[in-house]
């Protein structure tokens, strides 16, 4: 379970990096993710981490009321990502998260299947934000080899295919012949590397 978590490490420097390279008039731009702009994208990341410590602790999403409702980002950005990331991964690191069960919205979940989610959440939108403002789009090759052969992630995106209701991801885009592991990656969630 320590790879998970320091998958999870990679995948969170990953989209780190990315959020300290936006420029100040880049937050409005377009992202992949087309109801997103890059704003969008960084809160919706920042809402992530700040459920989880929540959850970790045994938190429901219908006990938790309107405590992650409105503007989640405030006005830095940068500073509210840093801060809600590090209370995020400290909540992670602490014994225990990977086996305990987690409340999430589609029902309850090891705390270690709800890592790998977080984790190709990180990832991908790592991705999407690294190509809405121009900055380098190569992930860390040993995340997204893990990505692409974890069973658990690999079942849901299969699901989100088609059977059984929306996505979590666009339908999956062609892979040319020979690509590489990212290329396969990023079509499998509905995106053109």
């Amino acid at each position: 379970m320590s790879d998970l978590l320091d998958l999870h490490g990679q995948a969170m420097k990953e989209f780190d990096r990315r959020v300290r390279a936006v420029g100040p008039v880049q937050w409005a731009d377009p992202t992949p993710c087309t109801e997103w702009d890059v704003h969008d994208l960084v809160e919706h990341l920042v809402r992530e981490q700040l459920w989880v410590p929540y959850l970790l602790e045994g938190g429901t999403i219908e006990g938790a009321g309107g405590r992650f409702d409105g503007d989640a980002m405030g006005e830095e950005p940068v500073a509210t990502w840093e801060l809600a990331s590090r209370e995020a991964r400290t909540a992670w690191l602490r014994p225990g998260s990977l086996e305990s069960t987690v409340h999430l919205s589609f029902g309850d979940a090891p705390g270690s299947l709800y890592l790998w989610q977080m984790t190709f959440d990180l990832a991908v939108h790592a991705w999407d934000l690294a190509r809405a403002i121009g900055a380098d789009e190569r992930l860390d090759p040993s995340l997204v080899r893990a990505l692409l052969e974890s069973e658990q992630i690999s079942g849901d995106l299969d699901a989100d295919q088609g059977q059984g209701g929306p996505g979590m991801f666009a339908p999956a885009q062609p892979v040319p012949e020979g690509a590489d592991d990212q290329t396969v990656l990023l079509a499998r969630t509905g995106r053109a590397a």
